[in-house]
Order: C-alpha cells, then structure tokens, then sequence
C-alpha cells in the first residue's frame, strides 16, 4: 500500500508526506519519518553540518533506499554581526564594550531591585521591543568609547545574514544528525545496510564523524553478527549429544551431513516464493536443524544396533534400517511438513511475518527428505570405512611401538 501511495503523494507541491507502517515494538532508535535510521556522530557541529548533507545527497541517490529525510534543521536565519576591528581600534572602542553594550539592549541585563513595604521588583534594561524584529534595529545602537563620545554601531561593524541550525540533536553527548529511510518493494534491509556503507567510502567521509544504524537496523546487525555464533554453538551442541549417545566420534558427522540440505532447500523456497532472508525465516532455518537430523538418526540408530546385535556388515545393516524405517521417517516428516503449511500459507492478521517461517521449514523439509534418503547410507557407509581404517593405522602403530628397555642385568 505505501508503494502505491508513495509516487501519488509525491506529487503534492509544498510538502513532503513519508509513510511507514505502524510497528507495536520498536526496537529502539528515536521517532523519525521513516522506519530505518542512520546516524552520524561528531565532536565537531560545523563539521557535522558540513558532512550531513553530502551524506543526505548520496543515500537519496541510491536504488536501494526510498523515503530518505533527515533531521538536520539548518535553515535558520542568523544576523552575523562582523567588527571592523581596524576602525574600532581608532575610536578607542574594544570588543567586550561591543558585546556589552549588545547585551544591554537584547540580552535583559538586571541592573537593580526597587523594594518596596510588601514586595520587590527587578529592574531589566532593554530597548524596546519594536527594534527586536529585524537587524535594522542595530542602526540605532550607540556605543561609548574610551574618549566618552557615542559612536553609533553601524560605523564600525555590519551585520551579514547567513543560516544557523534550528536546533542540534544530541546522542551520547555528541553532535548527531540523523537520516531515516524505508526501504523499496523486493529490496530487503541486508541489500540496503552495503550499500551505504559503499555510499560513505565513496564521498570520503572523514574518521572524525561516525555513523552507525539505530532502532530496527541495528537490532539487524546485532542479530546478524551473532548469527554464526549461534549456529556454531547448535552443532557443537548436537554433535556432543550424539557422540554421547553412540558412543563414537564419526556416526554424529553422518547426521550432521544432512543439514546443508535442509539450510539449501529452505534458502530455494524463500527466493521461489519471494520471501526475504530476515530474522524470522532464520528461526526457521534453526528449526530445521532439529527437525531434519531425525532422518539420519532414526536409520543410523537402527544400523548400529543391527550391527552389534545381529552381527550384520555395515551394507546390510544400512539396507535393512532403510527398508524397515521408510515408513517412520516419511511419517514424522510429513507431519511436520503439515505443521508448518499452516504459517507458509496463512493470509490473516499477521502473516507476512509467519510467511518466511513457514516456507523455510516446508521448503527445507521437502528439499532434504528428497536427497537424504539417498546421501545417508552413502555418508554412513563412508565414514564407517573410514572409522575401519583409522583403528587399523592405530593397531599398527601400535604393534610398531618399541618395548621400554629393561633395567634387570642378566
């Protein structure tokens, strides 16, 4: 709808309408016209003021980005008073009686307290109010001299008109300006994120002004820099249970093969179906790393007590799991499939952000119950051969060993 919506209103002269959609949390970041923010930070307001707009002028310029504004109030009218300090030197007239006579008639100096038997007044010096409304009020201030003669001010100074900030926003005590964006319909916030950061390289934005995201986008890139670490933290995880309950070192691997199938086929049903990679379709992609490693471990578990139980080789004992646990591992992976149809394919209050949970799961669970039930017997085949051979280079290393010397004399 805000697509829609978005080149109509552009058309309206004389104002500039940004529309975002209502959010019940935001995460973070200050009220601003768009749903995303950038902020740029520094010690230094002039240069902050400099910089600000170069920035502005390059994030408009880029496809990714739509509703660029920002909070930068420059546009303010200042009268800058400039001393001819060359002339004041000759009348005898310094700086501090400038600014002092200045702050006379504009800046409501107390120059005494008349008390009277129940109450007190204070007396404020000022001129009068009609010179306040425009700089032509300064022709008519007169400043002393060291000599006692008045010399009127716009003898030895003039005023130039120039812009000023409205008002300077702050963030952690610093300078800050901050520009806002949304973003395109299919273009999604990791495309975005890069493409200002490019955008910065490329106009030479100083070391001494800092930009960094603020609400929604920075809880995106927080989320996204601890992303490895959680699914690292999630195999290591899996593969220490597994290795506890086979009691090996190589079967848990073999299990562990059938998640990239499951990351390849849920990545496949989001692009298909136009979803994006946000962080609700990779809650999704975690989810599959519970739900697909049950293939390989209900075939797996049933080889390995083949195996041991009824002496089988490993080729007969993968057959035989495979043959009797079709039906299980078709069942439980149906039912889960059904389960998550329901977010894949819903349209109500709220779907467009169950939609990508959905799809992942469905896409995942498709995709990888079509190749592990082929690559798992391969995978355990090969990595019990492999286990095969590591003991016997262990064996022969250790028939090889040389006995410790005896200490007895014959």
């Amino acid at each position: 709808m805000i697509a829609r919506l978005r080149p109509k209103l552009a058309r309206v002269p004389g104002a500039s309408l940004y529309l975002q959609a209502i959010q019940d949390l935001r995460v973070g970041g200050r009220a601003s016209g768009a749903q995303y923010q950038y902020t740029l930070q520094s010690d230094s307001v002039s240069e902050l003021n400099e910089w600000a707009p170069k920035v502005y002028r390059a994030l408009r310029a880029l496809p990714e980005l739509a509703d660029v504004n920002s909070d930068q109030q420059d546009r303010g009218l200042q009268a800058g008073l400039e001393i001819d300090r060359a002339t004041a030197g000759r009348l005898g007239i310094s700086t501090q009686l400038i600014d002092n006579t200045l702050y006379d008639a504009f800046g409501q100096r107390q120059v005494s307290v008349m008390y009277t038997q129940l109450n007190q007044y204070h007396v404020i010096l000022e001129v009068n109010p009609r010179f306040w409304q425009n700089p032509d009020g300064l022709n008519y201030i007169y400043v002393p001299s060291t000599t006692g003669k008045q010399t009127p001010l716009s003898a030895i100074t003039h005023y130039a008109p120039s812009n000023t900030a409205l008002s300077v926003n702050h963030q952690g005590q610093f300078p800050s300006v901050t520009i806002s964006f949304n973003l395109p319909v299919g273009v999604s916030l990791s495309s975005a994120v890069p493409a200002i950061e490019r955008a910065e390289r490329e106009i030479g934005l100083p070391s001494s002004i800092h930009g960094s995201f603020q609400g929604t986008a920075q809880a995106y890139q927080d989320a996204l820099a601890s992303e490895p670490v959680l699914i690292a933290a999630a195999l290591v995880t899996v593969y220490i249970v597994l290795g506890v309950l086979y009691e090996s070192l190589i079967h848990p691997l073999t299990i562990l093969s059938t998640l990239p199938s499951a990351g390849v086929g849920a990545l496949l049903a989001l692009i298909v179906t136009h979803n994006e990679l946000n962080v609700i379709s990779l809650i999704g992609i975690i989810l599959l790393i519970g739900i697909v490693k049950k293939n390989a471990i209900m075939m797996i578990d049933f080889a390995i007590a083949a195996e041991r139980a009824e002496g089988l080789t490993p080729e007969k004992a993968i057959f035989k799991a495979c043959v009797l646990r079709f039906r299980p591992i078709m069942m439980t992976t149906m039912a889960a499939l059904l389960g998550g149809l329901p977010l894949a394919l819903g349209h109500g209050e709220g779907g467009e952000m169950r939609r990508p949970l959905g799809m992942a799961i469905v896409g995942g669970l498709i995709f990888s119950q079509a190749l592990t039930l082929y690559t798992t017997p391969v995978v355990y085949l090969y990595m019990d051969r492999a286990r095969l051979r590591w003991e016997a280079l262990r064996g022969r290393a250790s028939r090889i060993a040389p006995l410790p010397a005896s200490n007895t004399i014959a």
